[in-house]
């Protein structure tokens, strides 16, 4: 399966062809083995490419200037194919379709490689529901940057008490209690900037106090926003600006994921 995603192959049938003798079976079993193909193996491809790319990208001093010393930069962001994307087209309206899957992406953007991949097969799965298998990969001093679709209080709670850092878009839902008046912090590229400190609780029932940065927007995103808030638990020191510019930066892992379809060809052909 990785060399026809890869384009190395035709379709799966040359590959098992190609590859017969190391395979060791008939044809019929290697589409009965897809047929029932698991997640767990997809995402330890991604893994396992990274950890192999990583020392040669170091080696080739191919690593990127850091976006903020001594922490380590993670992306998280979700992935959906829409119901009529990469699919046949006789397929698209039929009542038994195939759901879209989901997956949510994690994007190193040092080494400018995809470092982790949650995938589910249920398409209308809510992105926050698989970030639980997240909170155990949060090490200290890493930096996660996320849109609001990621905001759960139990990754904000959990990266907080690992000494972990996050630069995320707040969705509107998440309890908080307002700790300091809000106050302006100068303008930002896109807008003028004000924050108050907060108190978020987590599942636990521990509270944590975070700053929220409120972007007043000189022009509406596409979907007609004029007022964004990121939370996050950086050091004071880190300036409102520099949080705003982190948080703009997310969008590097929906540009990397078009340059990795583009160069796979990973799309398929109308």
């Amino acid at each position: 399966m990785n060399h026809v995603v890869c384009c190395l192959q035709p379709s799966v049938r040359a590959a098992s062809q190609a590859q017969k003798d190391d395979v060791g079976t008939s044809l019929v079993s290697v589409y009965n083995k897809l047929n029932g193909l698991e997640t767990p193996p997809s995402a330890e491809l991604v893994r396992y490419s990274a950890r192999e790319f990583a020392p040669l990208i170091e080696a080739m001093g191919g690593d990127r200037t850091p976006w903020l010393e001594d922490s380590p930069v993670k992306i998280v962001d979700g992935h959906c194919l829409a119901a009529s994307e990469h699919r046949l087209k006789e397929l698209r309206e039929a009542a038994g379709r195939a759901l879209p899957g989901t997956s949510l992406v994690v994007y190193e953007p040092a080494g400018g490689l995809g470092s982790d991949v949650v995938p589910c097969e249920d398409g209308h799965a809510q992105e926050r529901s698989l970030f639980g298998t997240r909170l155990k990969t949060v090490e200290s001093g890493e930096l996660w940057i996320a849109d609001r679709n990621c905001c759960p209080r139990a990754f904000l709670g959990a990266s907080d008490n690992r000494g972990a850092f996050f630069v995320t878009r707040a969705h509107q839902g998440l309890p908080l209690e307002m700790l300091t008046p809000l106050r302006s912090c100068g303008r930002t590229s896109t807008g003028q900037g004000a924050q108050p400190r907060v108190c978020v609780g987590d599942t636990q029932g521990h509270k944590h106090t975070f700053r929220r940065l409120r972007i007043t927007r000189n022009e509406a995103t596409r979907d007609g926003t004029t007022r964004l808030f990121i939370l996050t638990n950086v050091p004071r020191q880190i300036s409102a600006k520099r949080v705003a510019a982190l948080s703009r930066k997310r969008w590097t892992l929906e540009t990397a994921l078009k340059h990795l379809e583009a160069y796979c060809h990973a799309a398929m052909n109308p």
